[in-house]
């Protein structure tokens, strides 16, 4: 599969896998919602303190895994991540990145104020999937 076809298909998507690398060398596989930026940037919110963060700061590598509802359509997407700096104040570029990526995904938030808060207190950062190779299989639907 293409590079170009796998994000356009993960464009209207928003719901994936990503893999990263333990320590050991062995798979870490955690449930996601991403956004696929305009820039062809895949972004995730992630926490500081979770196993895929840590596993990412170590070693960038990352797969991103998206499936289709009826099970018979998957795409992977390899890439390597970089991290934001932890949210540190509601009003710092990392929040402001945060605050993109739930526009894009749901719209509007009823408080931002208090989404901006949340993120620093749960020590929020994002993680950037640079992609770099794409294979699966999704056939078009008619």
């Amino acid at each position: 599969m293409e590079l170009d076809r796998a994000l356009g298909v993960a464009r209207d998507q928003n719901k994936g896998v990503l893999v990263t690398l333990r320590r050991d060398g062995r798979p870490q596989l955690s449930n996601i919602l991403f956004v696929v930026g305009s820039d062809d940037v895949i972004r995730i919110s992630v926490t500081a303190d979770r196993a895929k963060t840590k596993n990412l700061g170590r070693d960038p590598r990352c797969s991103l895994y998206v499936g289709r509802e009826d099970f018979w359509a998957y795409l992977v997407i390899d890439a390597d991540a970089e991290l934001s700096p932890v949210a540190q104040d509601p009003q710092d570029a990392t929040v402001d990145e945060l605050a993109d990526q739930y526009r894009a995904m749901q719209g509007e938030h009823p408080n931002w104020d208090e989404f901006r808060r949340a993120m620093v207190d749960d020590r929020r950062q994002v993680a950037r999937l640079r992609p770099t190779h794409a294979y699966g299989m999704w056939p078009d639907e008619s």
